[in-house]
């Protein structure tokens, strides 16, 4: 997300207004993971407003819409995918990958599916998964799933939900993560040279930074190994996710000194013009 209105005057620059968060949040961060794309497909001028508004070094990984991944199950959705693909065509460069999350229920036996439909996908575009299912974390069905990505060059999502579910929530945002997110062990893998991981923290800031912290040296061992990882943050509030992903990439860049600098961001309190008169 980007157009979150609590940032404005904190995060993004004071009177920064409703539809424009995109042009000081792309000057703040230099990633963001495209959530509203699975809950309803934008319009084309929607999606060029995006790459009119993003800088040119700004990414976006974007989730296909949920009634491919989850009403259709990738069944004969080749024609849906492929008017996915062309709908982006307007952020070129920017679109760093575009997510299939499937439900919990997508299993081993829809691996086939997976399979047929990776064989149809577009391959000007970055492809990642993110499963659910239990039977992916481990065993022979985990290892036939990171076969067949890797066949296809596809990348598997990490999902790390550890600190959100280590101790019961304390708030009400808290609790809505607690009821909504999976709870699937982590696992830590990077199949391609493009690993993205998706931190989801709990409501109480020490024990989310302290879990923050532990990606570190994952995160420079990947980039020393010639990767290049996209790390999204996320909390119950949302409240401070800006600060603790602009923390870890300086953490990560004392590790990695080569490592380039997060963008400047727009100043939050623009100067105001003087006038004579």
């Amino acid at each position: 997300m980007w157009a979150n209105r609590a940032w404005v005057g904190h995060y993004l620059p004071d009177g920064t207004a409703a539809g424009s968060e995109l042009v000081p949040y792309s000057r703040l961060l230099n990633a963001v993971e495209g959530n509203t794309t699975f809950y309803g497909t934008p319009s084309d001028a929607t999606v060029s407003k995006w790459a009119q508004q993003a800088a040119d070094d700004f990414r976006f990984v974007v989730k296909a819409p949920r009634a491919i991944t989850h009403e259709r199950r990738l069944r004969e959705t080749q024609l849906d995918l492929d008017e996915f693909v062309n709908l982006l065509e307007p952020l070129d460069h920017r679109l760093a990958g575009i997510t299939l999350q499937f439900p919990a229920s997508f299993g081993p036996g829809d691996l086939d599916a997976l399979d047929a439909a990776a064989r149809t996908l577009s391959r000007t575009v970055r492809w990642s998964v993110e499963v659910r299912h239990s039977e992916f974390c481990g065993g022979p069905a985990m290892t036939k799933l990171h076969r067949l990505l890797e066949g296809h060059g596809m990348e598997r999502v990490v999902l790390d939900t550890t600190v959100l579910f280590a101790r019961p929530p304390t708030t009400d945002a808290g609790r809505e993560e607690w009821r909504t997110k999976p709870r699937i062990p982590l696992l830590d893998v990077a199949l391609t040279d493009r690993p993205i991981v998706r931190f989801i923290g709990c409501d109480v800031p020490a024990r989310t930074e302290a879990g923050l912290h532990r990606w570190d040296a994952t995160l420079a061992d990947w980039i020393d190994d010639g990767r290049s990882p996209t790390f999204f943050v996320h909390t119950p509030d949302n409240s401070t996710t800006p600060e603790l992903a602009r923390a870890v990439h300086d953490r990560v860049r004392v590790l990695v000194p080569d490592l380039a600098p997060l963008p400047d961001p727009l100043p939050i309190h623009p100067t105001e013009q003087r006038t004579l008169f």
